[in-house]
């Protein structure tokens, strides 16, 4: 492992601590190179013989992070560092917040990457250095590309801070090419009524289709590198075609448990699979309840699958470039503020600061 930043101004240095300690969904620093280079292409139709696919299960540690939520984290850990093109899978929640609890991410910056805003329950609000402001609500997903760099902030809405209720969601970091790395931010802001559903012939598979193709139902979000995001909801069997060579992974967000690729390993709430198609189709099939013998409740899965970039990865925080003098330049234009800045940081900061006081006082912290 090398280390990523040598600081000779101690003042500086004191600056940039403090602001990572601030940042949401920070990973620990690390320098990962992926060679791989494949050409993906369409899965064949599975063989008599079973194979293995699923050739690793991560189980996600519990972290709290941003202005003080808990996430359930498989992506990084320790068994698991880079999945190319994916730097990070948080699985946020699910929790019920009462009135005055809930807590976000307050104001961070982002350079060479994308982030991954998926809402099952609640509401977000964000805002960011270049003017842009928007309202996430269940069902939505915001495709973030940072790019050259912002400061951002993801907050709960002035409903979900002063009424509580459910919380549920995801954020998922996935690499850019270095050709891609300092391109203009941009946001794809997508509301539940223009994100595809497929549902199987049986009409026991809904698959929604965040980003990718599945059959004949193809994603409306566009991304610079071929990405597959998919929420696949089953009370059967289905399987499912994931173009060779990409890294895929799937995520148990639900209760019941899933059986995941041809010799089905059983995957419990919590568990990820790391992925090898080895050509053939994978097979999502909703695991028998035989403790409580009711049969086949509905299994919930989070797929991910990608096509590896296959370059060198420098990454410290909120920042993942492709070599140290890029992050190095990167802490540089934090600090002079070419990021920029968002009005109302303070009161941001204040609202986290109550919301965190309610909860210790309630005694859930």
């Amino acid at each position: 492992m090398k280390t990523l930043l040598v600081f000779a101004n101690f003042a500086l240095l004191n600056t940039l601590l403090v602001l990572l300690a601030a940042v949401a969904f920070e990973t620990p620093p690390h320098t990962f190179i992926n060679t791989a280079h494949t050409t993906p292409t369409t899965a064949t139709p599975m063989a008599s013989k079973i194979i293995k696919q699923v050739t690793r299960v991560v189980t996600a540690q519990r972290k709290r992070e941003g202005g003080g939520f808990m996430v359930r984290r498989p992506l990084p850990s320790g068994s698991l560092d880079y999945a190319d093109p994916f730097l990070m899978l948080d699985h946020l929640g699910p929790v019920d917040y009462a009135p005055g609890e809930a807590v976000g991410a307050p104001d961070h910056p982002h350079r060479g990457f994308e982030t991954v805003t998926y809402i099952l329950d609640g509401e977000f609000e964000h805002h960011d250095s270049h003017g842009n402001h928007g309202l996430l609500k269940s069902g939505w997903v915001q495709w973030m590309t940072a790019g050259s760099g912002v400061i951002h902030s993801e907050m709960p809405s002035d409903k979900q801070l002063k009424n509580g209720g459910r919380f549920h969601g995801f954020q998922i970091w996935v690499n850019l090419p270095a050709k891609d790395k300092m391109i203009q931010p941009r946001y794809q802001d997508v509301p539940p009524e223009d994100i595809p559903w497929f549902t199987s012939a049986d009409k026991k598979t809904n698959i929604k289709v965040v980003a990718g193709q599945v059959e004949d139902v193809t994603a409306n979000i566009d991304t610079h590198t071929p990405i597959y995001f998919l929420d696949l909801r089953t009370t059967g069997k289905y399987e499912l075609n994931i173009p060779e060579g990409m890294s895929a992974m799937a995520y148990n967000y639900h209760p019941s448990a899933i059986l995941v690729g041809q010799e089905k390993t059983k995957l419990a709430e919590s568990q990820m699979a790391v992925i090898k198609t080895q050509g053939q189709t994978v097979v999502f099939e909703a695991a028998e309840d035989a403790e409580n013998g009711e049969g086949k409740k509905e299994a919930r899965v989070l797929i991910l699958a990608g096509t590896p970039i296959g370059e060198e990865v420098a990454r410290y925080g909120p920042f993942v470039m492709n070599t140290d003098e890029e992050l190095y330049q990167a802490f540089a234009d934090m600090e002079s503020g070419r990021f920029g800045t968002i009005p109302g940081s303070s009161e941001r900061m204040r609202k986290t600061h109550e919301a965190n006081e309610i909860r210790r006082n309630a005694g859930k912290e």
